[in-house]
C-alpha cells in the first residue's frame, strides 16, 4: 500500500534525523561529526589521531582563519589552536553535571522524534480508505511500524546514553 510505503520512508527519516542530531553532540570524544555541521567553504580533511584531538587540515591554507573563527562562534564550547597549515581542537573531558546535561538533551531530542513519528502515523491513518476490515488491518500495520520505529529510536538514545556514561 502506498501510504505504508511512505510512512515507511518518513519514519526512516526521523531516524536518520536523531541519528546525526545524537553524533553532533559533544560528548568528551573527538569525532568529525563534532564539526561537520559547522558551515565554512572549505574542502580538507578532519581526523581524530587520538579520543581527545581532533585535527583539520584545509587544503586551502588561507581558509584556516574562518575555520576557526566558525568553530570559536558554534555553540559547541571548543578552543581551536592554529598549528602552522592545520587546526587542533583539544576536547576536554566530560563534567558529571555535563554528563547528564547531555542525558536530559538525548531524553528532549528523543521526546521531538517521536511527536515525529505519531504526526507520520496521524497523516497516514488520515490517507485509509476502503471497508472497515482493510481500513482495520491497514491501522494495525500503521501501528506496527510506528511502534518498531518508535523501539529502534529509544535503542539509539539508550546506546547513546550508555556511552555518554562511559566516557
Amino acid at each position: 500500500m502506498e501510504s505504508l510505503e511512505k510512512l515507511k520512508s518518513k519514519l526512516k527519516g526521523v531516524e536518520e534525523a536523531l541519528k546525526i542530531e545524537l553524533s553532533a553532540l559533544r560528548i568528551g570524544r573527538a569525532t568529525p561529526a563534532l564539526v561537520e555541521n559547522i558551515l565554512v567553504d572549505y574542502y580538507g580533511v578532519i581526523s581524530a589521531p587520538e579520543i581527545r584531538l581532533l585535527v583539520i587540515e584545509p587544503w586551502d591554507k588561507n581558509a584556516i582563519s574562518s575555520i576557526e573563527k566558525a568553530i570559536y562562534v558554534s555553540d559547541l564550547g571548543l578552543n581551536p589552536i592554529v598549528d602552522k597549515n592545520l587546526i587542533r581542537i583539544n576536547i576536554p573531558p566530560l563534567t558529571e553535571e555535563r554528563r547528564n546535561s547531555l542525558i536530559k538533551i538525548i531524553s528532549v531530542k528523543l521526546e521531538e522524534v517521536k511527536i515525529r513519528c505519531r504526526g507520520a502515523r496521524d497523516e497516514a491513518m488520515k490517507e485509509i480508505s476502503g471497508s472497515e476490515d482493510e481500513k482495520f488491518s491497514i491501522k494495525e500495520s500503521i501501528q506496527k511500524l510506528v511502534d518498531e520505529a518508535n523501539k529502534n529510536l529509544e535503542n539509539l538514545a539508550k546506546a547513546k546514553e550508555k556511552e555518554i556514561k562511559e566516557i
